[in-house]
């Protein structure tokens, strides 16, 4: 099974779960009707999406509504902790939750008594939440962009508000904060780091990058980067590597959005749309 993590900005919406359908205007889980605006509803409809093209089983969402409140994160962080080695999880990922160093911890002792544990993906509040309590060990892999990258890259820094100017500034050089961030055990085995070129690393060392297509009117379209963290949970989830899976979302990312043919304007529902026909186009560029 693939967990699909994340809270919605929406108040008093209780704790969901349940499997992801796709619906015209985002995703439904439990019944309720997710827009897709950006953030985990895109990361969870990009998911979803590779899992139909690949023929396998439809991701479960869970779901709670936080508007900063904390309730929802504060449910699903407990939910995780008390129920996750008998859910028959095997590819979890976690995305926008509010951090909470504490409870995230009390879900990582619960991962580490499971005979069979699952890959895990995190980005966003979550990949943060781990990178402060020094737990990247646990995880597969991190899809930062390179502003959280640099927050990886300071092995100093508890929060990416915190990161020091110094490594801030590196945003040029990303290779140096790739190796900062592997060297300070903040990094994970496999890790993604989006940006106007897109690095792919495995093991410390930057084993493939993605420049093109390079559509600069992408930039202010919010989700685009989710999308990349959807794809590759839904790779994996379908029996691809994490480096493979890395491989074919940075790429399947870009030509949906050459597809798309966006403007600054244009929202990442569109370039949803696009992904079956960019991931055919993908395979056969790859060869796969």
């Amino acid at each position: 099974m693939l967990l699909l993590v994340g809270a919605v900005p929406a108040d008093r919406l209780p704790l969901l779960i349940g499997p992801v359908s796709l619906s015209e205007r985002g995703i439904k889980i439990d019944g309720h009707e997710l827009p897709i605006n950006r953030g985990n509803e895109a990361m969870m409809k990009a998911a979803s999406l590779i899992c139909q093209e690949y023929g396998v089983e439809m991701p479960i969402g869970m779901v709670a509504g936080d508007i900063g409140k904390r309730e929802g994160s504060t449910a699903i962080y407990n939910h995780l902790a008390a129920n996750l080695p008998t859910m028959g999880v095997k590819v979890m990922t976690m995305h926008y939750v509010m951090p909470d160093l504490k409870l995230n911890k009390k879900v990582l002792a619960t991962v580490a008594t499971m005979s069979e544990k699952p890959l895990m993906i995190a980005d966003a509040g979550s990949m943060y939440v781990a990178k402060a309590g020094g737990d990247a060990k646990y995880y597969d892999v991190f899809t930062p962009d390179i502003g959280e990258a640099t927050f990886l890259a300071d092995e100093k820094a508890d929060h990416p508000a915190y990161t020091r100017g110094f490594i801030f500034n590196m945003e040029d050089d990303v290779p140096e904060l790739i190796r900062r961030a592997y060297a300070g055990g903040n990094a994970t085995k496999t890790m993604f780091v989006k940006g106007a070129v897109d690095y792919i690393c495995q093991d410390g060392e930057i084993v493939d990058t993605i420049r093109l297509p390079s559509i600069e009117t992408m930039e202010p379209i919010g989700g685009t980067g989710d999308l990349i963290t959807g794809m590759i949970s839904g790779l994996m989830h379908a029996g691809r590597s994490p480096l493979l899976a890395c491989r074919i979302a940075g790429r399947v990312n870009r030509a949906a959005g050459e597809l798309a043919n966006p403007t600054p304007a244009t929202q990442v529902e569109e370039i949803l749309r696009c992904l079956p026909k960019a991931l055919e186009k993908v395979h056969k560029e790859l060869g796969l």
